[in-house]
């Protein structure tokens, strides 16, 4: 392996449950993978080059469900030339993709497909208590790969009359409902049964079709549920997600959802027929994909991972910590279609914060709202590209404050179990993130992943999630999370090798010390850095409020010694000395002594003025713009 992934780790990641593996009765040696987004369809083909798995080629084009094509297929098809004109290769015959691979060489081993288009996977959850059972139900449709629309529950302030609208106005792609552990209540969980049954929803897709409703609650219920549901929709029966109070089981609830995706909600969207026709293993929503892709990851490199996919309508955060995996989707947090909403959540304060030159409000305003007009227009200037990823920064902060507030502990209980030193034994409902442990930070979307410069990516990635102590930094390069997500259900080692080969870009690592503990001012004493590679030894002196990158080279790894002031901890303890072997990247070793948590000056011009000095520290931006930035 080429670097190391273990800075940070405590041992995590062992406990996260393998996916069950697709069997194929044959040798897979090509493979042939596309991401149908709401925008783009991206296709892959990997092929086993000597004894390894390497990507070939990727092409794209536009995503095809909406008026006049109304045919995924046809989007799929053009990405798919895109590939057999840069290879030379036919993939494609008149009844789809060529599987599996003829001896002349035409065609493919197999073929898969993730998607997002039409919308993805948008769902309604249920639950008793708000902060319990309607909770677990959350993290069960999330992590499924769905947008979580509303959460109903019998204590959500909302009168019967309001929730009977709710359900009947948002027409879900189906409802998961939850509530009380076996043995318990019955009472409210059929209450909210038969409120469902009085809104009589129907599906978003499909005309005349049942609305399908996973129930995953208290089992004795179950005949109450099916006397007030089984009619009127098209009712699934699954495990309770919380059998007793101690215990959370989202498997079974997850499997469900997975299966009525492929069934109900494929089925209907256009060209979905086709394309499943072409593929032997079922279509996963394109989320989801990531999540097992992170996953796996985790899993392989035994470490704390948090991936974000920042796209235009969402911002999907994925953390694995420990045996805890959790996916969120901040379903109005994008760059495009939805990039109106993320000003009117941040504020133009907070997107002004990150812009260092005088800029009118309503200017600003004005092309956000175009933003959103024109979804497929990129910066052209390079102030355009500042504000862009000022936007971005208030996105993916935002959305990972979602996360935060999802990824927790059981609540309602005295919790029996620990995640090694991830949480103490405290309380209930406490977040099991925790900055100083994560040992590796993804970033995906096309904000990230095409940034002219990579230190661009770091930094944004820096000024939203305020990593501590060592954390490894890394871009997907062209967005192929997902279809290494569906590959590694049926071969994880291909995954894993164009995983670390070719998708993967090492920006570095970011040695960020927490704190200050007391009344540390700009300038004082943070933190001394020694790192040795090859020949080569440095060391820095980085004082409160500064930055500095030291050119560590991509492949190469160093010897870190870190001894922070007394006021700050890298990850040992305030003062104490922490003695690492981290990872160099495309961008080198960034020490980051802006301290944790941190926020610009309010002060316009002395934040201007810090800003700059950051951005010149890791060379972020020409030179010469950032001068005429000073004027």
């Amino acid at each position: 392996m080429r670097f190391i992934l273990g800075v940070g780790s405590k041992g995590g990641g062992q406990l996260v449950p393998e996916e069950k593996a697709f069997q194929l009765d044959r040798e897979i040696n090509s493979v042939l993978a596309t991401d149908c987004g709401s925008t783009t369809t991206k296709a892959i083909l990997i092929e086993k080059v000597g004894d390894e798995y390497r990507l070939i080629v990727r092409g794209e084009a536009p995503t095809t469900v909406e008026a006049p094509f109304e045919d995924v297929t046809a989007g799929a098809r053009n990405a798919i030339r895109e590939v057999e004109e840069l290879t030379g290769k036919t993939l494609l015959d008149e009844k789809g993709v060529i599987t599996p691979r003829r001896p002349d060489g035409t065609g493919v081993d197999i073929y898969m497909s993730t998607s997002s288009a039409g919308g993805g996977l948008q769902m309604m959850v249920a639950g008793v208590v708000k902060t319990m059972t309607a909770e677990s139900a959350a993290r069960a449709a999330l992590g499924a790969g769905a947008i979580v629309m509303d959460v109903i529950s019998v204590d959500d302030g909302r009168k019967p009359h309001e929730k009977i609208q709710r359900i009947r106005h948002l027409r879900p792609d189906m409802i998961l409902l939850s509530g009380g552990i076996d043995g318990g209540t019955i009472t409210h969980v059929v209450e909210i049964a038969e409120l469902i049954s009085a809104a009589e929803p129907k599906p978003r897709l499909g005309i005349g079709f049942k609305l399908p409703v996973i129930y995953a609650g208290n089992k004795d219920a179950r005949p109450h549920i099916q006397s007030s549901l089984g009619q009127k929709v098209d009712l699934r029966i699954t495990d309770n997600l919380r059998p007793v109070l101690e215990k959370e089981v989202l498997g079974p609830a997850r499997e469900e959802i997975h299966n009525l995706f492929m069934e109900h909600v494929m089925a209907q969207a256009p060209g979905y027929n086709k394309l499943m026709s072409w593929t032997p293993v079922p279509i996963m929503p394109t989320p989801g994909a990531v999540g097992i892709c992170m996953q796996t990851a985790s899993r392989e490199y035994d470490v704390s991972v948090i991936g974000v996919d920042i796209g235009g309508a969402t911002t999907d955060v994925f953390s694995v910590f420990g045996e805890f995996f959790n996916r969120t989707v901040s379903a109005n947090l994008g760059m495009s279609y939805s990039i109106c909403n993320v000003l009117l959540e941040a504020g133009v304060q907070n997107i002004l914060r990150w812009i260092p030159f005088k800029i009118d409000e309503g200017d600003l305003r004005n092309r956000i709202r175009n933003k959103m007009i024109r979804p497929t227009t990129i910066p052209q200037t390079l102030d355009e590209l500042v504000i862009e990823q000022a936007i971005a920064r208030e996105a993916l902060r935002l959305a990972f404050l979602h996360h935060k507030s999802l990824a927790v502990g059981l609540r309602g209980v005295h919790k029996e179990r620990t995640i090694g030193d991830t949480f103490e034994q405290t309380g209930s409902g406490e977040s099991y993130i925790d900055l100083m442990d994560l040992g590796m930070l993804v970033g995906s979307g096309g904000v990230l992943s095409h940034a002219p410069r990579r230190a661009q990516s770091a930094m944004m990635m820096l000024d939203a999630f305020q990593p501590e102590g060592l954390t490894m930094l890394a871009v997907d390069s062209i967005f192929m999370t997902p279809q290494l997500g569906i590959l590694s259900t049926i071969h994880p080692k291909a995954a894993m090798q164009v995983f670390e080969r070719d998708c993967l870009i090492i920006l570095g690592t970011a040695i960020a010390p927490a704190g200050p503990s007391g009344s540390a001012k700009p300038g004082d004493s943070c933190v001394k850095v020694t790192l040795e590679w090859d020949d080569q030894s440095v060391t820095e002196e980085v004082p409160y409020g500064q930055m500095k990158v030291v050119p560590v080279p991509n492949g190469k790894t160093a010897k870190a010694v870190i001894q922070p002031s007394r006021q700050f901890n890298a990850g040992a303890g305030y003062g104490h000395t922490v003695e690492k072997t981290i990872n160099g990247g495309v961008v080198g070793v960034i020490i980051d002594c802006r301290g944790r948590p941190f926020t610009p000056p309010a002060d316009e011009a002395s934040r201007n003025a810090k800003l700059l000095e950051w951005f010149r520290a890791l060379n972020l931006y020409p030179q010469e713009s950032l001068e005429k930035y000073a004027k």
